[in-house]
């Protein structure tokens, strides 16, 4: 017994000191790694999740810094795995608005969403400064390479709206109860996947219509009265003269008649005139942008760059493509000729960029690929990167 006892006790001491042996790197790394390793949902840069809305859009009262409130109207899955279930709460807040006029009888929106809700209180912020490409919280830019920059991602703006509405000046709702939109993630989102499956059993799928918001109540015509006809009085003929002839060298005798009388003519009381009904306009109606806008921008690479497979040398170059997403399809050209077509993600950045910036990064064989693409003027930009994949 003595002996076993021994042999236990210089076991645990040997376990000890190897333990103590190891670097202390090794150390933090092996306990951060088993008590903070937890599965993730990565729901990738590009996604688009449908949303209902829960409170209406009122045509007076609505303004830039309005809260937004909405519903997921359809799933989103990521892997075959449930990543944001049916009636997930979503909050955001208008950036821009157009209002409907006399003669642009549309409405248009930016909206950035900053917080989803579970059905069981696991919340996600989405509103902060995250890096584009990892999804994390920006971090101290690393050192770039001679001739290149590598912009920081925290102007990216998280998860974007911009639904283009048709409704007219007359409508009290811009955008009514149960209106569709399309909520655009700009960067990945990463969700603990324990409190996603969490909250899948406890989700309610919103209700199948919500009541419309509108207080326009369509006014019903009059018919209004006819006209009124009071007969006049007929006139009457008269009588004529009564001629007695006289005797010999007598005149004869003459009775006059009755003069004819004009008797009195209709009497007309016009009626009042009915007045037409009043409908209600159509509710407002979220459409696509039927204008297709185009882009052209030119941009400066200052060191060799890779993108799609296909080496830019340093020079001038143009961008060109059409629509504002979230993917298109750029060519880049130099001197007017085609160099190479990729595609991109149309980015919405939340301040307008200072200087036109290539964004690069350093590839397994010390190569740089072209990243990204700031424009000055714009508050947009092009990522290319496995997100546009």
């Amino acid at each position: 017994m003595r002996r076993l006892a021994l042999a236990l006790l210089l076991t645990a001491f040997s376990a000890a000191a190897q333990t103590a042996s190891l670097p202390p790197n090794v150390q933090g790394r092996t306990q951060e790694k088993n008590t903070t390793s937890k599965p993730k949902i990565v729901v990738p840069a590009g996604t688009t999740v449908v949303l209902s809305l829960t409170d209406p859009i009122l045509a007076k009262s609505a303004k830039a810094g309005d809260s937004v409130y909405a519903q997921t109207a359809f799933p989103v899955t990521v892997n075959n795995q449930m990543a944001i279930p049916p009636g997930t709460y979503v909050q955001g807040q208008i950036d821009t608005l157009t209002r409907p006029g006399w003669f642009s009888p549309h409405a248009q929106f930016q909206m950035h969403f900053t917080k989803i809700i579970f059905a069981n209180g696991y919340t996600v912020e989405i509103g902060g400064p995250r890096s584009v490409s990892l999804g994390e919280p920006a971090a101290a830019p690393a050192s770039p390479a001679p001739g290149t920059t590598s912009p920081p991602a925290e102007d990216v703006i998280a998860a974007v709206a911009t639904p283009y509405v048709l409704v007219t000046s007359r409508n009290d709702v811009l955008l009514d109860n149960d209106s569709q939109i399309e909520m655009v993630l700009q960067v990945p989102l990463r969700l603990n996947a324990a409190k996603v499956a969490a909250a899948v059993g406890q989700t309610n799928p919103p209700p199948a219509q919500l009541k419309s918001a509108t207080r326009c109540r369509p006014i019903p015509g009059t018919p209004g009265t006819p006209t009124t006809v009071i007969p006049g009085t007929p006139g009457t003929p008269g009588t004529p003269d009564i001629v007695i002839p006289g005797g010999p060298g007598m005149p004869p005798t003459v009775i006059p008649g009755t003069p004819a009388t004009p008797g009195t003519p209709d009497t007309v009381i016009p009626g009042s005139p009915g007045s037409p009904g009043i409908p209600c306009p159509a509710g407002p109606v979220v459409t696509s942008n039927p204008r297709i806008q185009y882009y052209s921008q030119s941009f400066q690479i200052a060191a060799l760059v890779q993108v799609a497979g296909v080496p830019l040398p340093a020079g001038s170059y143009q961008a060109t493509w059409k629509g504002s997403g979230p993917f298109a399809q750029v060519d880049i050209l130099q001197n007017g000729n085609h160099v190479v077509s990729v595609r991109a993600r149309f980015v919405l950045l939340n301040r307008i960029s200072p200087a036109d910036t290539p964004g690069t990064r350093t590839n397994s064989d010390g190569s740089l690929s072209l990243q990204s693409l700031r424009f000055a003027g714009q508050a947009c930009a092009l990522y290319f990167d496995q997100g546009a994949e």
